[in-house]
């Protein structure tokens, strides 16, 4: 079975220039070519792509999938590099997460400092100038 690029973007949620882009960069392999030159795409792919969105929706850098991708193509290495990769998107993620509470924190303050008088006056325009 062999799909065009819109039923493979429509069947792996992603978009056409998602796809062309991955192509660019690597992370999907070129398609093989039609009689007349549209891009036909395997089942294969479909599941490359879901791969893909999944690792970016969970984070990971794009050279961060290009190497869970080559892990998936070769089954029979070890997966330390994969169980590494998970525990520094794990951080990055609970660094921001972190980074995000101190901002959550900061705002509630703001908030809380409300002014119903004139904008010389505005706890929230106070707070963002020093």
């Amino acid at each position: 079975m062999t799909l065009s690029i819109g039923l493979l973007a429509k069947a792996a949620d992603v978009k056409v220039p998602t796809i062309r882009f991955y192509e660019e960069i690597g992370l999907l392999p070129e398609p093989q070519r039609a009689a007349n030159d549209r891009r036909v795409y395997d089942v294969g792919a479909v599941r490359r792509l879901v791969f893909i969105r999944h690792a970016r929706q969970l984070g990971f850098s794009v050279e961060a999938i290009r190497n869970l991708l080559d892990l998936s193509d070769n089954p029979e290495r070890p997966c330390g590099e994969a169980n590494a990769l998970a525990a520094r998107q794990l951080d990055d993620v609970e660094a921001k997460i972190a980074q995000l509470e101190t901002l959550r924190g900061e705002l509630r303050r703001m908030v809380q400092a409300t002014c119903d008088g004139r904008a010389a006056d505005c706890r929230v325009i106070e707070a963002l100038t020093g």
